[in-house]
This record gives C-alpha cells, structure tokens and sequence, in this order.
C-alpha cells in the first residue's frame, strides 16, 4: 500500500485529495499538514511514501519543505502539486528532489498516476509542465550550465553517461535496456551508481543535468 502525506493550507483541498487517493489495499492519505513548516514532524509521525506538496503556504513555502525534507535520511518521494502556473520554481523544486510536479487542474487519474509513478521511483511530469522545465533549461545562462553539466556527467563512465542520456530522453528501464542491448538490472545498476556518485536523489535530477548538458 503506498502511504501518502498531504501538505496544504486548503483543508477542502485535503479533504478532497483524501477521497480521491483513498483506494483500500492501494492507496490511502495516513497523514495531514497545513503548512510546510509541519512537514518534519508529520513525516515522522506517519512515514509515508509519497508526500503531496503544495507551494504557497502561510509560513513555510513547499519548495523550502522540499529541500529540507529531500535532506533527511531515506526520506519520501515528493509531488508538487499547486494551483498556480508553472515559472522558475518548478526547477528548483526538482532540482531539490521532488520527483514530479503537478497543476491542481490535472485531471484525478493523472494525479492518481503521478503518485503511484514516483511511489515506484519513477518521475512523473505532466507535459505542459515538461515544456515549461525545457524552456528554462535552454534559458538565460545555459552555456556555463551546460559546461557545469558536462563536467559532472564526465565522472561517470561512459556506459553510465549512456544511460543518464537515456533518462532525460524520458525512456523506462525497459526502454533503456532495449535501446542498449542491457539487462534491465544493468540499468537498474547504472542508474544506482549514477545517483550515487553524482549525489543525486531521483532520475527527475539525473535527467535534468542530462539536459543541462546539452545531450538530449
């Protein structure tokens, strides 16, 4: 059963988030909070998997709740969720470590496929925030991002750098396998010993320098 924390100053939105993801042996809320300065302290009390974040909040923005939550042990997956439109900040929600992000408007079974996609350590973007993340990505100052980028893939192996190339292409395990004539554990591998040596939390991070790179 995937355990999900909701965080947002809208008691209705938590309510309805609750019903919507309340599948029994599935799927269930196992905890609440109404501002991101609570999130420590709820995550604590019920370990959940995947935590709903919104972003504005009365004292502690959902972005500054990400970074400080994506920097505890083992900590959870995270999906912004906010009713306002994409800018800057989905960057840095992702660069901090949520592993997707999603408008209020979505449609609920696209919610519902975001929170089982990152439960099973998968990034979920809708697409009209993936266009907004592309178009930033090649933005202002994208030549010393991409040197950066570079520089950093290039402590990883070749066959390494293969797949993270893979990754921000948007491919599944499977589909990275097939591509490179891999086992799907080899990629599994792969990408293990990507995070690790590049200090990453997620793939949504690895695909993200990908781009930055200029290499997708």
């Amino acid at each position: 059963m995937i355990r999900i924390l909701v965080v947002d100053d809208d008691p209705l939105v938590r309510a309805g988030l609750g019903l919507l993801l309340d599948e029994p042996g599935v799927m269930g809320v196992v905890g609440e909070a109404g501002d991101g300065g609570d999130v420590g302290a709820a995550v604590a009390a019920c370990s959940p998997d995947v935590v709903l974040m919104d972003v504005r909040m009365p004292t502690v923005d959902g972005l500054t709740a990400t970074e400080a939550l994506r920097r505890l042990p083992n900590p959870p997956e995270v999906v912004v969720l906010t009713a306002f439109h994409v800018d800057e900040y989905v960057l840095r929600a992702l660069r901090a470590g949520a592993a997707g992000f999603l408008l209020k408007d979505s449609a609920p079974e696209e919610i519902v496929r975001a929170v089982q996609r990152v439960a099973a350590g998968e990034p979920f973007l809708s697409p009209a925030v993936l266009r907004q993340v592309l178009a930033h990505v090649g933005g202002p100052g994208g030549d010393g991002r991409r040197q950066h980028a570079r520089n950093v893939l290039g402590r990883l192996t070749p066959r390494e750098q293969a797949v993270a190339v893979a990754v921000g292409q948007g491919r599944s395990n499977a589909e990275i396998a097939a591509g490179l004539f891999l086992s799907l554990a080899t990629v599994k591998q792969h990408v293990s010993s990507a995070l690790l040596k590049l200090g990453l939390n997620n793939r949504t991070q690895l695909a993200l320098l990908a781009h930055d790179a200029d290499l997708v």
